[in-house]
């Protein structure tokens, strides 16, 4: 998608348009309860948010939380529905990865929902683990090394 612009939301604005994005796809389209969606890793992760570069639209959103030495956890990925289909999440997902490769770290790890383990797979991520529930919703963790 060449209409889009990608950041690291460091305004208090880009952050609440962030959770205003969650909200709409966790919270209302899937029903996950806010203070789920909501936790306290936000004070201290990366959020990254994605707009419309024409019409300043939130579109899209992830974190990025430092996991385990060398290992950064992906989350909270979403796009808004009318913005799905067009590249959207994959561009945050590229932007996520290089954000978190900038920094140092050599892996990426992430809780997929496994209706969207394919999305991720073409990506370069790769499943590991059982499958578990988190919000209810059916998930399974995935990971991408940077290559030696």
């Amino acid at each position: 998608m060449t209409d889009l612009f990608i950041t690291i939301a460091e305004t208090e604005a880009d952050q609440q348009a962030c959770f205003a994005v969650r909200r709409e796809v966790f919270v209302e389209e899937q029903n996950v309860p806010a203070e789920l969606e909501y936790d306290e890793q936000d004070a201290t992760a990366t959020h990254i948010l994605a707009r419309d570069t024409h019409t300043n639209t939130a579109l899209a959103t992830a974190r990025l939380l430092h996991y385990k030495p060398g290992i950064v956890k992906i989350g909270r990925v979403c796009v808004l529905a009318p913005a799905r289909g067009r590249g959207v999440g994959a561009a945050i997902m590229e932007f996520a990865w290089d954000e978190a490769m900038r920094r140092g770290y050599t892996e990426a790890q992430l809780g997929a929902q496994v209706t969207v383990l394919g999305f991720y797979e073409k990506l370069g991520y790769e499943s590991f683990g059982e499958e578990f529930l988190d919000a209810g919703i059916l998930h399974r963790m995935m990971r991408k090394s940077r290559p030696v």
